[in-house]
């Protein structure tokens, strides 16, 4: 049953349902940790939130994006049943099935969506490509990989930029269609060709078919320690996790949620939570074509200043890049947190001084602060895991697990390394039998490699904190463990203002050393440098052992590059390829005698 909570009498109200959660402990230390709240009834599949909102709220906005002449274009619930059906019959006429599915090489876009709804609705399994493999990269290696593994039996891409990788990885027998522009060189099929295609009761029979087991799409991870592997997403995937994420924040029943927002649909984070919860509860889904990165975060504020969201999700570069924008401009000021009902932050932890500028700033637009959260998931889990849905001031608390789901904390070294199990477990990865027994423990649980800490360790039930990639945690010479992720957070908070981002190096080195990404303003600031240097000798007096301690740092004052990898496209830090494109900044940290551009903290 929900609960009503009044999250404090300076923040705005907001209905929120119930966390409460069981542990045990085994007698080996491992804690196991289960929603008390069951996970209530909920569409076999996505698309059936589509069929419902259509009949119940036809005229209401499902998308919105840019048109050619920066004016809203919109579609709406009964617009995008109509084509999902005309395309799903198009689909039906051609030869994509279980065993070749559909691709997707596309921004996000509102005929992206209609494409892969179109497949969802019928049981074909889709897969949205990252742009960048096509775009990007030279040599189209992750690209050629994807489609070998996929095989698809049909090609959707956005227009003719694609032609160039898809010539070089994709059978000359395999259809693609196009949102615009033919390519030169290869016969393509217009995807207005499939939109006005009649709808028979083929879709409908094809429908009913369609069970929870059913995959819905694949999602082939970043690739950033390997090739890219396809995560399997079945419907019940989808359908319950967006069910209890519903249960946790019961708000979205009372107002349609409206998102304004830019993370790419082949990640989990916008391609299934974000986009699913507002279709899954009635609501708008406005596509924000900026990024939190110079010249493109400008989009979004213009995005922000004409759409009001009522939740807003960002990664917290994202946040920290809004912040000066939302200080400055009194309209976009207003207009963001005229109904924002819920901030949302994911991807890593905030800054705590961007926390609390945040909750200052929305009290100056409409004098009470906004409830803000964060939580815990992956691809493979759908996303959602855990989420704090109550009123928290510890910063970076990833909350409580969803109805229905359980997580198993497995002591590993001095960590928790942090399983799941449920409804919202990805099965397994595609055509990869061996990867997928290895991805599982004995008892069924999902082995995420990431670590969790309670925040209170004799009540568990306070949430939990990031704790680390087990996979990103590095030695020292000495054997001495270097826990990254905590080590990295209290770095940042104790070095804002000055540095926007950092790395650290030290694998297999003697001591710790750190990449500091800074405003060129702050590099060529002989007195910024001098603040760096005091912070970092402090910490290194204060610090605890060799892991703990910084003991070089060098400024970078160019940022992390998008383009070459070192940013992926969900906004965080791509720390292999930051240390590989840096090596020489990274050499000169461990260089016998440092040259000046090396902080030495003593």
């Amino acid at each position: 049953m929900n609960q009503t909570i009044r999250t404090s009498s300076s923040e705005r109200f907001v209905r929120l349902g119930p966390h409460e959660t069981s542990f045990e402990t085994r007698p080996d230390g491992t804690i196991i940790g289960r929603s008390l709240e069951p996970l209530a009834p909920h569409p076999v599949k996505l698309t059936d939130a589509l069929v419902r909102w259509a009949a119940i709220r036809p005229e209401a906005v499902l998308l919105a994006e840019r048109d050619a002449d920066g004016g809203w274009r919109t579609i709406t619930y009964a617009q995008a049943l109509a084509a999902v059906r005309s395309i799903a019959q198009a689909l039906l006429d051609r030869p994509v099935s279980l065993e070749r599915p559909l691709a997707i090489l596309a921004e996000n876009s509102i005929d992206h969506a209609l494409v892969a709804y179109a497949a969802q609705h019928i049981g074909i399994p889709y897969a949205p490509i990252s742009p960048p493999y096509a775009l990007v990269s030279k040599d189209y290696q992750k690209l050629a990989h994807v489609m070998s593994l996929l095989t698809p039996g049909l090609v959707f891409a956005a227009d003719m930029r694609y032609e160039a990788a898809l010539a070089a990885t994709l059978a000359p027998d395999v259809e693609v269609v196009v949102a615009h522009d033919g390519f030169e060189r290869r016969a393509t099929t217009p995807l207005d060709a499939l939109k006005a295609v009649h709808p028979t009761q083929r879709v409908d029979e094809a429908g009913t078919r369609v069970t929870r087991e059913t995959i819905a799409k694949i999602l082939f991870t970043s690739g950033s320690t390997g090739v890219p592997k396809g995560v399997i997403n079945t419907q019940r995937m989808l359908c319950s996790n967006q069910q209890g994420i519903l249960q946790m924040f019961p708000f979205m029943e009372e107002t349609p949620p409206v998102f304004v927002d830019w993370t790419p649909w082949h990640h989990t984070a916008g391609g299934n939570q974000l986009t699913g919860t507002a279709l899954y509860n009635g609501g708008s889904f406005y596509i924000d074509e900026g990024k939190p990165i110079p010249g493109l975060i400008e989009k979004t504020v213009r995005n922000l200043r004409e759409i009001g969201p009522t939740i807003y999700f960002n990664v917290p570069k994202g946040f920290e890049e809004l912040l000066p924008f939302l200080r400055s401009d009194r309209q976009l000021r207003e207009t963001f947190f005229s109904r924002m009902q819920m901030l949302y932050y994911a991807a890593a932890a905030i800054a705590p001084r961007v926390w609390d500028e945040l909750k200052t700033v929305a009290i100056e637009a409409c004098g009470e602060s906004i409830f803000m959260t964060s939580g815990f998931g992956m691809t493979e889990t759908s996303p959602s895991t855990l989420f704090a849905n109550w009123r928290t001031d510890v910063c970076g608390n990833l909350g409580l697990p969803l109805p229905g789901v359980a997580i198993k904390l497995a002591p590993t070294d001095d960590k928790y390394e942090v399983r799941v199990k449920g409804p919202n477990v990805t099965p397994g990865y595609w055509r990869q039998p061996e990867v997928t027994r290895a991805a599982f423990d004995d008892e069924g649980f999902y082995r995420t490699s990431d670590a969790l800490r309670p925040i209170l360790p004799h009540d568990l039930s306070a949430g939990f904190l990031f704790d680390g990639r087990l996979t990103e945690d590095f030695k020292l010479s000495t054997g001495t463990w270097v826990s990254v992720g905590p080590f990295r957070i209290r770095l940042l908070g104790t070095l804002a203002p000055f540095v926007k981002d950092l790395v650290l190096a030290g694998h297999d080195r003697d001591y710790v050393s750190a990449l500091l990404f800074v405003d060129p303003s702050v590099a060529a600031d002989p007195n910024a440098r001098k603040g760096i240097a005091d912070v970092l000798a402090r910490q290194a007096r204060e610090s605890t052992g060799s892991s703990t301690r910084i003991e070089r740092a060098i400024l970078l004052d160019e940022p992390p590059s998008f383009e070459h990898g070192e940013i992926t496209d969900k906004g965080s830090i791509n720390v292999r390829a930051v240390l590989a494109r840096r090596a020489a900044a990274v050499d000169a940290l461990y260089a016998p005698d440092p040259s000046p551009a090396v902080i030495i903290a003593t």
